[in-house]
């Protein structure tokens, strides 16, 4: 049997991209029109090496609305 490593804990928050295990420090601020009502906000957390990325794949679609820092996400 094989251990696997531990996710993050409850109080982590872990960068969205895929297989980065980094802490997260921008809430990168998301809707699709298509299907969410205009107020709704999506949130994917980036680490500063994985913000830009994440924030060009959500702006060519037209879902992103703002970046903040982590601790502004739900303001």
């Amino acid at each position: 049997m094989t251990a696997s490593a531990p996710g993050p804990g409850p109080d982590e928050m872990q960068c969205s991209a895929k297989g980065c295990r980094a802490e997260a420090v921008w809430a990168l601020r998301w809707n699709n029109p298509k299907i969410h009502t205009p107020d709704r906000r999506k949130i994917w957390l980036a680490c500063d090496e994985h913000r830009e990325s994440l924030s060009a794949f959500l702006d060519r679609r037209d879902f992103l609305k703002d970046v903040v820092p982590v601790e502004d996400r739900d303001t």
